[in-house]
């Protein structure tokens, strides 16, 4: 067995990598802390903390597919502030696997914060350095890979044993981590294929000799706790994938998860089999495929494959294209292709389809709209699971008791996995003599606390999730995406309204809709934000505007512009039901410009004024506020107002226009 300290150097080690840590006994007293920030209660983004001391060691730092809501959403990652916080104590990052649900955030987090070394599997490390490189971010850790039985330092206080499992992903680990408190096994991704496709098997021994040493606590995978019965190993696809190649009477189109480096092996043995060309699209498969080949993952003669301008020159029965869509993702090539916009490929009715994937949670609707796309195009699709296309890479609960009785935990927590998969493994653990005083279900930010006789939940820290736009680099905070959902479900109204510095509304508003679905009329909109306006300048003008003794005084115009989206937010709310986007644009207006005197059919307003800010509170009926008008401002305010201002009059003319509004108004 190979060892690494925490430098990243091989050294002899022939107990675990357990030296060093045994002679602390004054740490023996204090308690593991075990934080997921990703991973619980959902599918994807799995990130766990572990913390001992002044250490701490991460493993994984995944990403999740955005909702529907999310609008404009790319990915979304767990929110790593309490990480932020503590930073100076990182000791390092263990990597289980190459899935995007591992390690997918590590190059984001990296650019706000360090991580002195991440250890992990040759094919993960090589797909992460791209993603690095491609952030620029090479320079803020160090890469070391292991092998299967390797043991790594990190810190003082932990020793991981890396051990192989069997996963829908090629070089995939379960791991044995010795703290001071005792002996943790993380699964990881798993399941129990007793065929793999690359002939690497579950290495079952060190599971049982760690289970036979004691293993004190066991973080298992949840994702098909619910599915009785074996998952049928990854070669079970194969015969059914090579009918529907064999039957084909056209183009053959597959696509699947580009990470299932199983999976795409098989597929690019069958088009050899079968005599046909690969095209491949989409850039995550070019790559994986890229990577898996210079590794040694993935074997296939260098003219199998064909540029894809070029394939389109080939025989239908000659070709198989292979491409990312799998999961009905808007930008990715299979979707593209059904809505008819790939530059290259449109689908033909001789085509056959195959989506050798199953939906993850929260894609079914996208994925389905992409099916009904392509057929309705007349292509042939095949799919679901009758078809025997595709099997999961995650255990079902005979794989989860196998697991549980190779290591036999005296504590049990579930991981990976909605609540409801959560609390089906944790019951299955209990079949298994887990005392149930000895499983926690948790959450994201939760806490658990483990000593050598005793398991509980600590005080949480900060969990949740952050969203980022198509760039990967700007964060889609709360009132962002709130805003999207606005625009999105009720539309938004731009208002543009001309107030001067003396508090002086110099013009009518204006107002204009986009998407809003109201019987109400720009022009009642427009008299309604008039009232708003009013309002605010009666009743908020003295707390939004201040003197500081010169020319002119010192208006918050941000504050003017909230207090009049929100007055008609309430109106809108209350008079038509409806929750549009608000966006008032303020054009100020120099001190003496002429006031705007309103129309004159508006309604009166009998809202009481506010107390101390408030406007709940009663109020004296109050005029609005007329300036005297200046001579010079008059020019000015022509630029700035809708409607020119005026210069004073004889009242015969007033009383001429006063008429012509109302003719206008009626």
């Amino acid at each position: 067995m190979t060892s690494f300290n925490g430098n990243g150097h091989r050294g002899d080690n022939g107990n675990n990598g357990s030296n060093g840590v045994n002679g602390q006994s004054a740490a023996r007293k204090a308690a593991l802390r075990v934080i997921p920030l990703g991973g619980l209660h959902e599918i994807g983004k799995n990130t766990c903390v572990f913390e001992y001391g002044d250490d701490i060691m991460l493993v994984d730092a995944g990403l999740a597919f955005p909702s529907d809501g999310m609008h404009g959403v790319n990915v979304v990652m767990p929110d790593t502030s309490y990480l932020k916080e503590n930073q100076k104590r990182i000791r390092g990052m263990i990597v289980t696997h190459g899935h995007e649900d591992h390690i997918g955030g590590i190059s984001h987090h990296l650019k706000n914060f360090s991580i002195p070394v991440i250890y992990g599997p040759r094919l993960a490390l090589a797909m992460l350095t791209g993603k690095m490189e491609e952030a620029g971010v090479m320079d803020r850790t160090v890469l070391q890979t292991v092998a299967p039985r390797d043991v790594v330092k990190v810190g003082q206080h932990f020793s991981v044993e890396f051990i192989r499992n069997t996963h829908s992903m090629a070089d995939s680990y379960s791991l044995a981590i010795t703290t001071p408190v005792g002996t943790i096994i993380f699964t990881g991704d798993f399941k129990f294929d007793h065929t793999p496709v690359d002939g690497e098997h579950f290495d079952m021994a060190r599971l049982a000799h760690h289970g036979e040493q004691g293993v004190l606590c066991l973080f298992s995978d949840s994702t098909n706790a619910e599915v009785p019965g074996f998952c049928p190993p990854e070669r079970s696809v194969f015969p059914c994938l090579d009918r529907h190649i064999a039957q084909a009477e056209g183009r053959v189109i597959i696509t699947t998860f580009a990470s299932s480096i199983h999976r795409v092996a098989m597929i690019l043995e069958l088009a050899l089999k079968n005599g046909r060309k690969v095209g491949l699209l989409g850039r995550s498969m070019l790559n994986v495929i890229a990577k898996a080949r210079e590794l040694g993952y993935m074997r296939a003669p260098d003219d199998l494959f064909v540029p894809i301008k070029q394939i389109r020159d080939l025989p239908d029965r000659e070709t198989l294209l292979l491409m990312t869509g799998s999961q009905g993702e808007p930008l990715a090539a299979l979707s593209r292709i059904s809505r008819g916009e790939h530059p290259q490929v449109q689908v033909k009715s001789s085509d056959t389809i195959i989506f050798s994937a199953s939906p993850i949670p929260g894609n079914t609707i996208s994925v389905v709209n992409t099916i009904d796309r392509l057929m309705m195009l007349g292509a042939k699709v095949i799919y679901g699971k009758g078809e025997g296309i595709h099997v999961s890479g995650h255990g079902f609960q005979e794989d989860q008791k196998l697991m549980l009785a190779l290591t036999k935990p005296k504590y049990f927590v579930p991981v990976h996995g909605e609540h409801r998969m959560l609390v089906c493994h944790s019951k299955t653990a209990q079949s298994m003599g887990v005392p149930a005083d000895n499983i926690l279900i948790i959450d994201n930010g939760d806490v658990v606390e483990l000593t050598a006789d005793s398991i509980k939940k600590g005080d949480p820290v900060k969990a949740g999730i952050e969203l980022l736009d198509a760039s990967r680099n700007g964060i889609v905070d709360a009132r962002v995406l709130k805003e999207r959902q606005q625009l999105a479900e009720d539309g938004v109204i731009t208002l543009l309204t001309v107030i001067s510095t003396d508090g002086v509304m110099a013009a009518p508003p204006r107002a204009n809709l986009r998407g809003v679905v109201t019987t109400a009329d720009a022009r009642k909109l427009s008299l309604w934000a008039e009232r708003e306006i009013t309002w605010v300048l009666e009743n908020r003008w003295s707390q939004l505007s201040r003197n500081t003794g010169g020319k002119t005084p010192d208006v918050d115009w941000v504050g003017v512009q909230r207090e009049v989206e929100l007055g008609l937010q309430r109106r809108l709310r209350r008079e038509l039901q409806v929750e549009p986007l608000i966006i008032c644009l303020v054009q100020p207006a120099p001190a003496g410009t002429p006031a705007y005197k309103g129309r004159a059919d508006a309604e009166p307003d009998n809202r009481p004024a506010p107390r101390n800010g408030r406007r709940d509170a009663p109020r004296q009926p109050q005029a609005a506020p007329v300036k005297a008008q200046q001579a010079p401002a008059q020019a000015q305010v022509q630029q700035a107002a809708p409607t020119p201002a005026r210069t004073p009059e004889p009242e015969p003319e007033l009383a001429g226009r006063t008429r012509r509004r109302r003719s206008a108004a009626g």
